[in-house]
């Protein structure tokens, strides 16, 4: 990493294949002379109120880009004193994530604990306690840049679908360690970098949280007002709706759609190939995302999964629960339709089916659903519910020219979205190379001081 960061005056090999040179002052050992073991956490029973409830902290309490704990929702758990002795952690203790992972994430992760309150860890992640001479801040760098260089990835068992870390073998892995003096120095530079490029990240996100807001706005207002600001208004008579254009119909969600397709049944066997089973998980913010699930189902099946009707271009596909009220446009004709979606379609020249999506997706209807939605694990709506909605149904050209503002405005909003998701990206990739950088000794930072002020 060049530009106004300095290498060391001299290097030596590492011995080491993905390390290198580092500092001729260095000394390569594995990391698990760095840590006084590996403790395997506990789950523990059920809560009874008293001095045994224990906060137990899992996989979902890192926040993985930060290096650290999320600052809410913890889990407590009955905890009796004998399975706290080895297990209750201290501050500057390092989590790793034993099980767990997914398909584009590797098991591994490791956050510092830094806090003061009393916990153990779950049974899926373990507790690593620094040794002395080694300070927890760099170590938990350390092991950052491990994670994110895939340096775990050989250390990985998969079991029934659940990446497992050999914790073992993980930690006979080697690199090089400065003294622990100047293991601080490090940790202060990278605290301090980091902070302020978490800060640039959190500026990008906040932006884009505004940009997605601003997008819901346009559609919310377009479909439930109109694009003249000076049309005559009346009363809907729908509290949800409340004032619309006069000359709007307010009508039943169904009187002016074609035959309503459910497509609840039995759930088809599913392939490894054949025709692309479009799932509730599928379905976001308007669009058909055909990487956030793939399943499939034989051609021979086909017929018979799809004999309630099959989808045509610019149908309108709902999903009825997990989650509920999401919609999409089809855009492809080969493609099945699985459980807890519905299928609509405007009357020809009454409602645009495009002018039907964007109206679903609209604050007022997706409020009016949680109205009529029912369910204790998962919210959802059943098809015989849906006669108690209301729609909007502007003249056939006003809908036309909905759909055409909206669909401007949302291109304009979503390529600045793009822009600064494409930041983050850059940004964070810049903090995990300087992260790389400094623990493995590419650039010198033992004279950086932190900037007045």
């Amino acid at each position: 990493m060049g530009g106004k960061y300095q290498a060391y005056p001299g290097y030596k090999d590492s011995g080491v294949e993905l390390l290198n040179g580092i500092p001729s002052h260095w000394n390569v050992m594995q990391l698990k002379h760095s840590v006084d073991g590996c403790i395997n956490g506990i789950w523990g029973s059920e809560p009874e109120g008293d001095e045994n409830d224990t906060i137990v902290l899992r996989v979902a309490d890192f926040d993985r880009s930060k290096l650290s704990l999320k600052n809410e929702g913890y889990t407590y758990r009955k905890i009796e004193p004998k399975e706290k002795i080895n297990r209750a952690l201290k501050r500057g203790d390092l989590l790793l994530e034993k099980s767990g992972g997914g398909e584009k994430t590797l098991v591994g992760q490791v956050v510092l604990f830094d806090r003061d309150f009393e916990a153990v860890t779950s049974n899926f992640v373990a507790k690593m306690s620094p040794k002395d001479g080694f300070d927890s801040r760099y170590l938990n760098y350390v092991f950052s840049r491990f994670y994110d260089d895939r340096i775990n990835y050989c250390s990985i068992k998969q079991n029934t679908g659940i990446q497992n870390l050999d914790s073992e073998l993980y930690l006979s892995e080697k690199i090089g360690f400065p003294t622990n003096a100047e293991q601080l120095k490090i940790a202060n530079f990278l605290d301090h970098e980091t902070a302020r490029i978490d800060t640039l990240i959190e500026k990008q996100q906040q932006l884009i949280k505004l940009l997605k807001e601003k997008r819901q706005a346009v559609i919310s207002h377009a479909v439930t007002k109109g694009l003249n600001p000076n049309a005559k208004m009346r009363d809907s008579g729908v509290e949800w709706l409340g004032e619309v254009p006069e000359h709007w119909i307010v009508a039943g969600f169904k009187k002016y759609l074609n035959k309503i397709v459910d497509y609840r049944g039995k759930t088809p066997e599913k392939h490894d190939s054949g025709i692309f089973l479009v799932t509730a998980r599928n379905i976001k913010n308007g669009k058909i995302n055909y990487e956030a699930s793939q399943e499939f189902i034989s051609e021979r099946d086909y017929e018979n999964v799809m004999s309630r009707g099959k989808p045509k271009f610019g149908d309108v596909l709902f999903t009825t629960e997990a989650p509920l009220g999401e919609v999409a446009s089809v855009d492809r004709e080969d493609i099945a339709l699985a459980q807890r979606i519905i299928k609509f379609d405007g009357k020809l020249d009454i409602l645009n089916n495009s002018y039907l999506k964007y109206l679903i997706m609209s604050d007022q209807f997706q409020q009016s659903l949680m109205m009529f939605a029912s369910g204790s694990t998962a919210l959802g709506i059943k098809a015989e519910r849906l006669v108690y909605l209301r729609s909007l149904i502007p003249p056939l050209n006003e809908q036309l020219d909905i759909v055409e503002h909206i669909e401007r405005m949302t291109r304009k909003v979503d390529n600045l979205i793009v822009k600064a998701a494409g930041a983050i990206e850059i940004i964070h990739e810049r903090r995990t190379a300087l992260i790389s950088a400094a623990v493995t000794g590419k650039i010198d930072v033992r004279d950086w001081q932190p900037p007045n002020g």
